[in-house]
């Protein structure tokens, strides 16, 4: 395990650059503080600090890299009164999200069947670039998944009513509209639910490795040797292009509100103005696109597992969080528009919003690693409310670019070594693999172990892959 340095903030104050409102602070141990050096993720994070209306502190996640405005991992919260909504601060991918689904089997009555089982998965639920799956939407019905999310998806047995009391917001995120949705953006999702698509989007068969807190795993249902499913996608090319229309909105009228940024991919708006209502209103739509999508997988992952093992491959939804998010929150007495940009909510066992089931332990948080490498559960804290707004890291973070993993290791070889610890991998294009190999990402242990010390959320169990899907 890797050890800890007692330095895990940093802080940079507002006069390392002009126009710098509030300080940056970034949570990382020494390494993974150097790490962040490596590109232009910090430069991001200060220019963050310039945004009008920006309060209290701009944070930066243990596993912050460079990204499109707001690096991911990048937390900042703006003012209702006179803060800015900024597309680059929820990123492409709008309520890109983890969900934990938890049977009763164990790795040991999996194992004869997972190459079988992944096999199953990789045909049921599609993945890759641009792929549709097998539900299509009418008009109408997209528009209901774009209000509605995942309630409307209880009418359709896609999903159960349980489902949504173990999701964020209940998978359905108020304030959603449609008509702030481009036609451009509908079509781009119509045929979309159910899909993983591509880059670090994963299924994931795991085993409960360890237990590190005995009290929470037992809320969770998590017991060592047991065989879970971590989901991770988003919006799809429907929030894609809500992003692309907004941005481009955003640097039109940027002038007309007399702001001035260092970043033109920082584009925003005023919260309360036309332009921050309708972008808030479209985010809010694809953030139900999103939630259903990985409901939609939820039910077609059901479906595999009971067929491969019958009612004993029961899965059941310990919790959906979702990152790539501006939410309207109330913090210190101030109603705040919080930006997590590749980070998630952790909220502690007082926070309201934290699902009934859990407020002896807090909400629960998934930080997945990458093939090969180990994923965790953990839960927030009341603390994390004055150390990040809630917040903490929604993975481990990438190291290196795609390209230049694809350099340093063929798809093929990243594959063999895979099988080679026992990895069941359904992955066609073997270039996604090399993208999205191990070693193109942080130490998710170092991490872990950061975000546990610094107290923004606490380690509950690790999982271990057993097989993959991936685009």
């Amino acid at each position: 395990m890797p050890a800890i340095q007692l330095q895990l903030v940093h802080e940079v104050p507002v006069t390392a650059q002009s126009g710098m409102r509030v300080p940056a602070r970034v949570y990382a141990d020494d390494e993974l503080w150097e790490q962040i050096g490596h590109d232009r993720s910090l430069a991001q994070l200060k220019n963050v600090a310039t945004l009008p209306g920006v309060s209290g502190a701009v944070y930066g996640m243990p596993d912050m890299h460079e990204g499109y405005g707001f690096p991911v991992g990048g937390v900042a919260a703006m003012r209702s009164s006179d803060g800015v909504v900024s597309p680059g601060g929820v990123g492409y991918d709008i309520n890109c999200g983890v969900r934990l689904l938890v049977s009763d089997l164990t790795a040991g009555a999996v194992r004869a069947k997972l190459a079988e089982l992944v096999h199953e998965l990789a045909r049921s639920v599609p993945s890759g670039a641009g792929r549709g799956g097998r539900l299509v939407l009418t008009e109408a019905e997209l528009d209901r998944v774009l209000v509605e999310g995942c309630r409307y998806l209880v009418d359709r047995d896609f999903a159960r009513s349980e489902d949504l009391e173990v999701t964020e917001a209940h998978g359905s995120l108020a304030g959603a509209d449609p008509a702030a949705v481009s036609a451009r953006a509908k079509t781009r999702g119509h045929d979309q639910l159910g899909t993983i698509g591509s880059g670090n989007h994963f299924l994931e068969v795991q085993e409960v490795d360890e237990v590190c807190d005995a009290k929470a795993a037992r809320a969770l249902g998590l017991t060592a040797g047991q065989v879970t499913v971590l989901i991770h996608t988003g919006s799809r090319g429907l929030g894609h292009q809500v992003c692309t229309d907004y941005v481009r909105l955003m640097d039109e009228v940027m002038p007309g509100y007399g702001i001035r940024l260092p970043d033109r991919e920082l584009a925003c708006a005023p919260i309360g103005s036309p332009e921050g209502q309708r972008y808030l209103g479209a985010m809010g739509a694809a953030a139900n696109f999103a939630w259903s999508n990985r409901q939609v997988i939820t039910h077609r992952v059901r479906g595999v597992f009971q067929r491969c093992f019958g009612t004993a491959g029961d899965l059941r939804l310990a919790y959906d969080v979702a990152h790539n998010m501006a939410k309207l929150e109330q913090h210190g007495g101030e109603r705040l528009c919080v930006h997590r940009k590749g980070a998630t909510r952790a909220f502690g066992p007082s926070h309201p919003e934290t699902p009934g089931r859990y407020r002896e332990v807090g909400q629960p948080v998934f930080i997945p690693g990458s093939m090969g490498t180990a994923s965790y559960v953990l839960v927030g804290t009341d603390e994390a409310l004055g150390l990040s707004f809630g917040s903490t890291c929604h993975g481990a973070g990438r190291r290196m670019s795609r390209h230049a993993a694809k350099r340093t290791k063929p798809g093929h070889e990243v594959r063999r070594e895979l099988e080679a610890q026992g990895i069941v991998v359904a992955c066609p294009p073997s270039g996604e693999l090399a993208e999205e190999a191990p070693f193109a990402y942080k130490d998710v242990e170092r991490v872990v172990n950061v975000v546990h010390e610094a107290g923004l959320a606490r380690k509950v169990a690790r999982l271990r892959p057993l097989g993959v899907v991936k685009g």
